[in-house]
């Protein structure tokens, strides 16, 4: 028997009083992070009341946190047509539609809960975390601010705030922030994570000690712990402690994959498919019109690969304007994916050479914001290395440069970073793998695409800067200007984890394999590596 609807808010109306225990306490545990426990309370409820939108709303947080995003928007949109009027089902919708990496359609639904429900500070929060992603930022400042305004005590904000303060390259002020906040709420992971992400800092003596009690607080959700984790294993290498660095990685890493693993075979696949549909010439030939896209440098890489300081050596040149890791490329193919009722790269064997200037344009139309005090821009989203050959076919004047490290100190270096949504990082064997899916993808687009893709090595830009700085521009047909070799001196934002970095002269010891020794072997077996001597 159902509850009576008098007793009960609206969004739970329908439910047996079984039912509406389950769904609350499902509710508790997905804002704690803890989706293994939220998807043992729903399980029933969704088998006995499939229709019911806050059912299908709280089964579509827990399936957009297993990946599983087909499932989770399907769900979501059905709860959103009997609630259209409920803000909090458009928030969702825009966290739903922002996991699977359709941002505009994401900021569409945050933006109208925002208008239905102004006073909600989630939702405002939601919108400055996807502008950012989206390298709107002053867009993104504006949501955040409100979002603090309305909620002084949302820490996540607060501390996303003082990440734009870093990015503004104000560390000090940032640190401040963090502390601030930690004084507030110690088990703050963001705020833990935001002052280990400002690399010319040191931790304090005490922080280890407060790091492991905020650990132990029960206030902390795994989000919070995991970002906890990151932390304290730069604290235990700042101190020479390499075992217990990582142990903490270790521990962080098998909390975050509770919440999703990587699919590793899936992605092999992906990318097997990718080579498949493009083996072929276009038969329909490529877009017409000279130089088209040559407005654009793509700088992709793995993480932690030096793709950053590229970028700020090309922006530091008065032709180029540093535009970061823009979203538009693989939103775009999103977009056509949708059109086309199949995933990418299903429908390239259907494309006209039309259709493929249609997503040229639409790319240059959408980042003309690039190109207003600079000819030239670059776009160093790192995963743009699955769609070189969209990138060909969409602006065939593009240049392409692909950036690549010694893989024992990239995969490592990813570990222990703290990179969102990036599940391949958290295990040595799915770093390995995706290293060796990066290296195959490199190596083809090189020998398909000689003219029109460049590789950079990083071991080989800080040994002869100045060559290889040449090399580069001769490649992009740009003249060497002296600012390039003085990239450090260039005022601009960066967002990225090597911010800091970028902003000193290069430096030849940032190697950090050699110091944990025999810790790595178990990652060098994996990459096929000898074992340490």
């Amino acid at each position: 028997m159902s509850t009576p609807s008098s007793s009960l808010p609206p969004r739970l109306h329908g439910l047996t009083p079984r039912a509406v225990q389950q769904v609350v306490a499902t509710a508790q545990a997905l804002e704690a992070g803890r989706v293994d426990e939220a998807e043992a309370q729903i399980g029933a409820a969704i088998a006995a009341f499939p229709q019911q939108p806050e059912v299908l709303r709280l089964w579509a947080g827990i399936r957009s946190q297993r990946g599983d995003h087909e499932a989770a928007i399907r769900a979501i949109r059905a709860a959103v047509v009997q609630r259209a009027g409920d803000a909090l089902y458009h928030n969702t919708l825009g966290t739903v539609l922002a996991e699977a990496g359709d941002y505009d359609g994401a900021i569409a639904a945050l933006r109208r809960c925002c208008e239905l429900q102004p006073g909600l500070a989630v939702a405002w929060f939601n919108l400055g975390v996807l502008l950012t992603r989206c390298v709107r930022h002053d867009e993104a400042v504006t949501a955040l601010r409100r979002a603090v305004e309305l909620a002084p005590a949302h820490m996540q904000a607060r501390a996303l705030l003082a990440d734009m303060l870093r990015v503004a390259n104000r560390p000090a002020e940032a640190a401040a922030e963090y502390r601030r906040i930690l004084a507030e709420r110690p088990c703050t992971g963001i705020a833990w994570w935001g002052l280990a992400d400002i690399r010319t800092t040191r931790f304090e003596e005490d922080d280890v000690t407060r790091m492991q009690a905020a650990l132990r607080d029960a206030r902390a959700s795994d989000d919070d712990i995991v970002a906890i984790g990151f932390a304290l294993a730069k604290a235990f290498d700042e101190r020479g402690d390499y075992a217990a660095s990582l142990g903490a990685l270790e521990q962080a890493n098998a909390v975050a994959r509770r919440r999703r693993r990587w699919d590793s075979a899936g992605f092999d696949a992906f990318m097997a498919s990718i080579r498949e549909a493009y083996a072929a010439p276009p038969s329909a030939g490529m877009p017409q019109g000279e130089g088209f896209g040559r407005e654009v440098i793509f700088i992709t890489s793995l993480p932690r690969s030096g793709s950053t300081l590229i970028e700020q050596i090309l922006a530091s040149h008065s032709a180029v304007e540093g535009a970061g890791e823009l979203a538009d490329l693989p939103l775009l193919i999103a977009g056509e994916s949708r059109r086309r009722q199949q995933p990418y790269p299903r429908w390239v064997g259907e494309m006209s050479a039309d259709d493929w200037r249609r997503l040229g344009q639409a790319y240059l139309d959408r980042t003309a914001h690039w190109r207003r005090r600079r000819a030239l821009f670059t776009d160093k989203l790192p995963n743009n290395w699955y769609y070189v050959d969209a990138i060909r076919r969409m602006l065939p004047a593009a240049r392409i440069i692909t950036v690549r490290r010694d893989p024992l100190e990239t995969c490592f270096s990813c570990y222990r970073q703290f990179l969102y949504n990036n599940e391949y990082t958290r295990s040595f064997a799915d770093l390995a793998g995706f290293w060796r899916a990066f290296d195959r993808a490199v190596r083809d687009g090189l020998a398909r695409h000689p003219a029109h893709v460049y590789e950079s090595v990083y071991e080989d830009l800080v040994a002869q800067p100045e060559q290889r700085i040449r090399a580069l521009l001769d490649f992009l047909g740009l003249p060497f200007e002296p600012a390039c070799l003085e990239f450090h001196r260039t005022e601009r934002d960066v967002r990225s984890p090597s911010a800091m970095q970028v902003r000193e002269p290069l430096r030849r010891d940032t190697a950090r394999a050699p110091r944990y020794g025999a810790l790595l072997d178990p990652l060098r077996r994996e990459l096929g590596l000898p074992p340490a001597g």
